[in-house]
């Protein structure tokens, strides 16, 4: 018997190693998938830095040849203009000299011609020639310029340039092996992804950062969010999709970005949230998640397609800006929150089974009001619902009372407290009513 369960007990043991063994295996083919993940992080974006060096360094030489031979063309060309206009006033000055060695030429001929004519026509001759030549003022001689009055082109070359431009080539461009900024979180929301960053790098001071994200089936990355912030929700995401972000900063002062962040996937497995169709009094976007109160005179509360607000999530109302319009004429009855169930007949969710906070600030729970009040709802406000399950014991599943612990967010201030609740609810709808026209709400 003894040796049986000694036996056993080895037998255990020894399957106890094996599974050990199996999920040593396991851990090390995990961290050996990794490695290789790594090893190709580097080499891949080894190769892209390579590219991206090639190319830009090749369109500065096409762009550097480019604008030295526009400047080789415009310094021919002031030559050229230079040339021509000095050569002008000399080709005059040379016609007019010619001319004049023509005619004392001529005056030469005659002049000789007069002087060993035939006697008895001498004097005449010689009378004639006489006269000639004084009307020609043989004395008379065109200005040439002198050497030093006329231009002498040449070329001024500074040889400083090549310094200044092997100093700025020699600085230009640098090799980072990290980005300053590396995505840090990616939280589901309601058709929307919130995504988080964060500084790596202690020496970088950041000024702004620039979000970008991609479908996993397009080829270019687009900007979704350029600011101060660390994080930001980005929206009109499908559900059960991939979706890659990346992120870049630009420093204090500097005007080009950082390198990028390693893209990173992100996705969201929870349907939008859409406001119902059919309501006269209020119209839809084209996504259905934004409700603007209409002209019309029908009123009534406006319900969320289905119960799409779980427990642990964060629901946000935010007020749309309207071009140069403000908001709505508030009134009393006017609210927004979540409600247990759709409840038609209703101009408020200021009723039973609901939690809403009016236009004005006043907070209403299951229709009465409560004494904390927040700031009112005006142009760009934001109201923010939290809530929670509280626990009660094995009673609050059975049929008792059921407590959900409700954070109220407005303005940078809050009200918390406690819903109770007849009955299990971990789904809610959300809702609102506005008495005027004006106001337009979007909800995610």
């Amino acid at each position: 018997a003894e040796a049986e369960a000694e036996a056993q007990l080895l037998l255990q043991e020894a399957r106890e190693s094996i599974e050990a063994a199996r999920s040593y295996r396991r851990e090390l083919e995990q961290r050996l998938r990794g490695l290789h993940q790594a090893r190709n992080q580097v080499r891949e974006s080894a190769t892209l830095t390579r590219d991206v060096l090639e190319q830009h360094f090749n369109d500065l030489k096409g762009t550097l040849k480019k604008l030295l031979d526009e400047r080789l063309i415009s310094l021919l060309q002031e030559v050229d203009a230079i040339e021509q206009e000095s050569i002008k006033p000399l080709d005059e000055c040379q016609k007019l000299i010619e001319h004049g060695v023509s005619t004392a030429d001529d005056v030469l001929r005659e002049g000789e011609s007069a002087v060993h004519g035939d006697v008895g026509q001498q004097n005449e001759k010689l009378c004639n020639f006489t006269k000639k030549a004084l009307h020609i003022q043989l004395d008379s001689l065109p200005e040439v310029p002198s050497l030093v009055d006329v231009p002498c082109l040449s070329a001024q070359l500074d040889d400083c340039l090549l310094t200044i431009l092997k100093n700025e080539i020699f600085r230009h461009g640098t090799v980072a092996s990290r980005p300053p900024v590396q995505l840090e979180e990616f939280v589901e929301k309601p058709g929307g992804i919130l995504v988080r960053w964060c500084k790596v790098d202690d020496d970088f001071i950041p000024q702004d950062y620039r979000l970008q994200y991609r479908k996993s089936t397009a080829s270019h990355f687009e900007d979704v969010y350029v600011g101060s912030e660390t994080e930001f929700i980005v929206l009109h995401i499908d559900p059960n999709v991939d979706y890659q972000f990346r992120v870049c900063a630009r420093g204090d002062g500097r005007q080009e970005w950082s390198p990028w962040s390693v893209p990173q996937i992100g996705r969201t497995t929870l349907v939008p949230h859409e406001w119902t169709t059919g309501l006269e009094g209020y119209s839809l976007s084209s996504r259905r998640n934004i409700a603007l109160r209409n002209d019309s005179q029908s009123c009534g509360v406006l319900y969320s397609k289905a119960p799409t607000y779980f427990c642990g999530q964060t629901l946000t109302f935010r007020q749309v800006l309207l071009g140069i319009e403000t908001v709505g004429q508030p009134d009393r009855r006017d609210s927004l929150g979540v409600c247990v169930e759709q409840q038609n007949g209703y101009d408020s969710l200021q009723r039973d089974k609901a939690v809403c906070i009016s236009t004005n600030g006043a907070v209403f729970v299951n229709g009465k009001e409560m004494t904390n009040q927040l700031p009112a709802v005006t142009s760009g406000s934001t109201v923010t619902f939290d809530m929670e399950v509280v626990q009660l014991g094995p009673s609050s599943s059975e049929g008792g009372n059921f407590k959900l612990r409700v954070t109220i967010s407005s303005n940078n201030r809050e009200v918390v407290f406690d819903w109770v609740l007849d009955q299990c609810c971990v789904s809610l709808y959300f809702g609102c009513s506005f008495s005027y026209p004006g106001w337009k709400v979007l909800v995610f």
